[in-house]
């Protein structure tokens, strides 16, 4: 069984998850405070969920131009000069009277910081760890991701009641400021993974390299589509509950915390394959029971057990890297974040639109039922590749 007491003695891993953690407190504690700002300035669910997860869609044009710098950048000089552009960025969004249209040109920039974000901190963790502990290191980080967003929407939220969302908006920056300055201070000066200079047409190439073979596609859809349709739901919450929307969003975290410690520490490899696509399921099945507008106890239920699902992100991302060569990873990690995070923000535009003409909770119904569609149909797809006779195009050797 494997030990997380051996993580935290791995050089480099105490900081890069200090780093990881202090980077999800500031985005839940700025994001909850920014989109209780704009709901109580304009009243439109969709503005609200655009600004808590429109950051998300600007992933996607980061994913397509400057990708290739995440295995071509030094990896602390990344992490430390992002985790500073958002310290500035977000202190921006604090400034009264700003545009609403200011608003969301800062929050694209942001968004296109962010796309390098996930490749450079994937990638290092996984050039930190031996390949076969990544599952492992990869459900700490996903662990201290649940925690930090329990922390942070619950401290958000007292943060909006005691302060002001302005005022919580700032508290955002400063643990940004924190994350830069744990970037920078705890971790080594290492080369960067690739060689060559980062440009656009470097990042199509790779792209569709490693798009190029079906399983590798299906590992992709699987961590993007349904997850980010899950989402959307969530993106709701505000217009759903605007006084209780801290605390849905706390259990949502407290469901993904149980669900990655679970998949990380205690299911057997020999398991993994077998639950992957059921545990996804699970992520949108009790959004359905919304349809019965329940209250606000049985809500927090299933919140809670619906985000347990999220713990199957893990056992995809462990199928990728095995058809992914490792001076790529950081590439490769950086489009599954990349395209997790586009998929995220346009579900949350999907999900304020239909709430916008139906109700909140219409619209997490309608994408619950959409994210499990895709889920039943890639998981016959894969159950359709594994079957005798099938032609298997996945590269068994780290190559291309």
């Amino acid at each position: 069984m494997p030990r997380y007491r051996a993580l935290f003695r791995t050089p480099e891993f105490k900081p890069l998850f200090l780093t990881g953690a202090a980077h999800t407190a500031a985005q839940t504690v700025a994001g909850l405070g920014l989109a209780t700002l704009v709901f109580r300035a304009t009243g439109s669910p969709f503005l609200s969920a655009l600004a808590l997860f429109g950051p998300s869609l600007a992933q996607l044009v980061g994913a397509t131009t400057l990708l290739s710098a995440a295995d071509r950048l030094p990896p602390r000089a990344a992490l430390s000069g992002i985790a500073l552009f958002f310290a500035v960025g977000t202190a921006a969004l604090a400034i009264p009277a700003l545009p609403t249209w200011a608003v969301f040109a800062i929050l694209l920039a942001e968004g296109l910081a962010a796309s390098l974000g996930g490749g450079a901190r994937y990638g290092l963790l996984n050039e930190i760890l031996p390949r076969e502990e990544y599952l492992l290191g990869r459900s700490v980080m996903n662990m201290a991701t649940g925690a930090f967003q329990i922390g942070g929407f619950a401290t958000g939220g007292i943060l909006v009641a005691l302060l002001s969302p302005r005022g919580t908006v700032l508290a955002g920056a400063g643990l940004y400021l924190a994350a830069a300055l744990a970037a920078r201070l705890g971790l080594g000066a290492r080369p960067p993974r690739a060689a060559g200079r980062p440009s656009v047409a470097e990042t199509w190439r790779t792209n569709g390299r490693l798009w190029a073979v079906p399983a590798r596609r299906r590992a992709y859809l699987a961590l993007w589509v349904p997850n980010g349709l899950v989402v959307g739901c969530e993106s709701l919450f505000v217009p759903y509950a605007p006084e209780r929307a801290g605390l849905l969003f706390a259990c949502g975290a407290l469901g993904m915390l149980a669900g990655d410690t679970a998949i990380g520490r205690f299911v057997p490899a020999r398991l993994r394959e077998r639950i992957r696509f059921p545990l996804q399921a699970l992520l949108a099945a009790p959004f359905l029971l919304f349809a019965l507008d329940p209250g606000l106890p049985l809500a927090l239920v299933l919140v809670t057990v619906s985000a347990v699902g999220y713990g199957a992100s893990l056992l995809h991302q462990e199928q990728l890297m095995t058809l992914v060569p490792e001076e790529l990873s950081g590439h490769a990690l950086g489009l599954h974040t990349s395209g997790m995070l586009a998929l995220q923000g346009l579900s949350a535009a999907l999900a304020g639109t239909l709430a916008q003409y139906t109700s909140p909770r219409t619209g997490m119904v309608l994408l619950a039922v959409a994210s499990l569609t895709v889920t039943f149909l890639l998981a016959r797809a894969t159950k359709k590749s594994a079957e005798p006779g099938t032609v298997n195009l996945v590269p068994r050797s780290p190559v291309l």
